[in-house]
């Protein structure tokens, strides 16, 4: 089976499971950023695991990368994407989709510049038993 339809069917299955809410390990960030557990589900030796993100005005993520490749969807407001050269990546609106590809050297960080908070729903593909994220040093440049 394909990659693309292995993610399609592993959300699907996500999707299904009960949406039992639990409180996870937030992604780094600034104050209020948070994340919460909707789903998850091992199969072999990859988790799959939707969250919900929600970055408050002003707040961003923090330096960070996965390693696993990570879909999604903007539910609410208006996110700010920022590659490691301080470079905009991409700014992704409401109903909007993105794809994070796995690595150190896919360091990124997202930013809410807007006035509401930014929602996010995520489905992370991750090796068995990885982090939701893992942080990265600042590149020292100044966002645009």
């Amino acid at each position: 089976m394909p990659t693309s339809a292995r993610v399609a069917v592993a959300g699907a299955c996500l999707i299904g499971l009960s949406l039992a809410s639990t409180t996870a390990q937030a992604t780094p960030g600034g104050p209020g950023v948070s994340g919460r557990v909707l789903a998850q589900r091992t199969v072999g030796d990859t988790d799959y695991v939707l969250r919900e993100i929600t970055i408050p005005p002003g707040q961003a993520t923090g330096w960070h990368y996965h390693d696993g490749t990570l879909y999604a969807f903007v539910k609410q407001g208006t996110l700010s994407h920022f590659d490691a050269s301080c470079a905009s990546d991409g700014v992704y609106k409401e109903g909007g989709f993105l794809k994070e590809p796995s690595g150190a050297d896919h360091v990124h960080m997202g930013e809410n510049r807007g006035a509401t908070d930014v929602v996010l729903e995520v489905l992370y593909v991750l090796p068995h038993g990885a982090p939701f994220s893992r942080d990265a040093a600042s590149p020292g440049c100044e966002l645009p």
